[in-house]
């Protein structure tokens, strides 16, 4: 049924140009008005309570966080996910049978040398240097050749590595954690060596990883194991070895043994819900609304607040797809395409829970037209200067999906520009990297790629910028009913070189 009150203009002949905001007619108008400040305060004063204990993945608390985003879906009229698909899970949740993988260090042994006669030598003590391992097998090298990559190293860096142990930096603005994780996956090193310094990345977490229990071990260890070194020793090794490798001369190697470690079987959920799309040709075809809704637990040691509640990273993505539900699904007339709205598990482990939807989809990936990722979108105070209704988009010259979200921002009072510094440096680093790579155009949407308090205890529910998280929602909202709305589907822009694997990806697809 073609939706009578609200003008569509929906495509534009290039990328990134701008076009007259569509006009929002009464019943959309409606709608969106239904998306408040104060709505997604009670949501997120929930969702980011000490009651839930950071939403760890695995934990009792992301089991909680699931149940409450259920429930809404369900209050919202949507669709559960287990009526369009019983086999892949049931009510509302796609449930994923993964193993919790915990290191063990009872005959660890590790050397990093810079040249022969052990020359710039660091033995590792797992006491106070190695805070997270993962692996499916034991570990037994023997003087393999170090290969150093600054982090965020361009892709074709990855065919240098098999056979080597591949040891970059971790920093927080370039997400190398995943960076390192698309090395692994690509290229097979032997081994893979994260330095932090300051233990950032696992700083009084347990030490586990996930995998999926239906991969074989090779899978499982997505293509080769991670270590992550910190303290000093670490960081003075990897500032005195030279970026690349020298084969001929054997300047830099390794040698280590680490037992297997153990594992668990457990339980973790994507929370689906469905909005059915009019048009009897189109809503066999979707839009994706989605956010990740794990976070980082608690921290096992130390004085004071211990709780990594999360609030922006990512209650406000999570409360903000709730809020979208409860507006679009309100509408007299719905959009010719159904849409998804889904929050993914697993996001801060290595985004392992878009990536088990990626391959297991509930609906067809060769009908799923876009994905919006919401990513941090309640803090206004970031680093780079305060965000008031501002928002980027990360991958922005990527697809014509940003046209519909700018075009959304301009009916909305949301400017949605180009962060020349991140918007492509953080593709890979949210839960859109995952269906870009199996071809469906995604995007993250995202106000405050970095904030004081990103991956601290501080990030709390009571700091968020209610009002214009509200305003950006409707935008958000808004650009997904275009795009839901439209009688052509999204596409990558094959113009721009970046996009080649993700265009690739799509042709295969289809």
């Amino acid at each position: 049924m073609r939706c009578r009150n609200f003008l569509i203009v929906v495509f534009l002949t290039g990328f990134g140009q701008s076009a007259s905001p569509p006009q929002p007619g009464p019943d959309i108008l409606t709608a969106l008005g239904r998306i408040r400040a104060t709505s997604m305060r009670g949501d997120l004063s929930f969702l980011a309570s000490d009651l839930l204990e950071g939403r760890d993945t695995p934990s009792r608390g992301l089991d909680i966080a699931a149940e409450y985003i259920a429930a809404q879906f369900q209050i919202a009229g949507l669709e559960p996910i287990g009526a369009l698909k019983p086999n892949v899970g049931s009510g509302y949740f796609q449930n994923a049978q993964m193993a919790v993988v915990e290191p063990s260090f009872a005959n660890f042994e590790m050397k990093l040398s810079l040249g022969e006669g052990g020359l710039g030598e660091f033995s590792v003590r797992p006491s106070d240097a190695v805070l997270d391992l993962n692996a499916t097998r034991d570990i037994d090298i023997k003087d393999a050749p170090l290969l150093k990559l600054e982090p965020g190293s361009d892709a074709d860096q990855t065919s240098q590595v098999a056979g080597k142990v591949v040891i970059t930096e971790y920093d927080p603005k370039l997400r190398s954690r995943r960076e390192a994780a698309r090395v692994r996956r690509n290229g097979k090193p032997l081994l893979t060596i994260l330095v932090d310094p300051e233990g950032r990345t696992t700083r009084g977490r347990p030490m586990h990883r996930l995998v999926d229990s239906a991969d074989s071990d090779d899978r499982g260890a997505a293509g080769s194991p991670r270590i992550t070194l910190t303290g000093e020793a670490a960081a003075k090794f990897y500032a005195a070895l030279k970026t690349g490798t020298s084969d001929a001369s054997g300047a830099a190697s390794v040698s280590a043994h680490i037992d297997a470690p153990t594992r668990r079987q457990v339980t973790l959920r994507n929370v689906i819900g469905i909005l059915r799309g009019s048009d009897p040709a189109l809503n066999a075809t979707a839009v994706m609304l989605t956010a990740h809704y794990d976070h980082l637990g608690v921290r096992q040691a130390g004085t004071g607040d211990r709780i990594y509640n999360g609030a922006n990273d990512d209650g406000s993505g999570v409360v903000s797809v709730i809020g979208a539900a409860r507006a679009l699904a309100s509408l007299e007339h719905r959009p010719k395409r159904s849409i998804l709205f889904m929050t993914f598990f697993g996001e801060e482990e290595g985004l392992i829970g878009s990536q088990y939807y990626a391959r297991n989809p509930a609906w067809p990936l060769e009908k799923t037209i876009a994905q919006l990722n919401l990513e941090q979108v309640g803090r206004t105070d970031s680093t780079e200067g305060s965000q008031v209704s501002n928002a980027s988009l990360t991958g922005f010259d990527f697809s014509d999906l940003t046209s519909y979200v700018q075009r959304a921002g301009q009916s909305t009072g949301i400017q949605v520009y180009k962060n020349a510094r991140n918007s492509d440096a953080y593709f890979a680093a949210s839960d859109n990297f995952s269906l870009a790579e199996a071809g469906v155009p995604a995007e993250t949407l995202c106000v405050a790629f970095d904030f004081s308090d990103y991956h601290a205890v501080g990030d709390e529910w009571q700091k968020i910028d209610y009002d214009n998280m509200a305003k950006v929602d409707r935008a958000a909202a808004l650009a997904l009913y275009l795009m839901a709305n439209s009688e052509q589907p999204v596409q990558w822009n094959e113009a721009n070189p970046k996009t080649a694997p993700y265009v690739k990806a799509s042709k295969q697809r289809q």
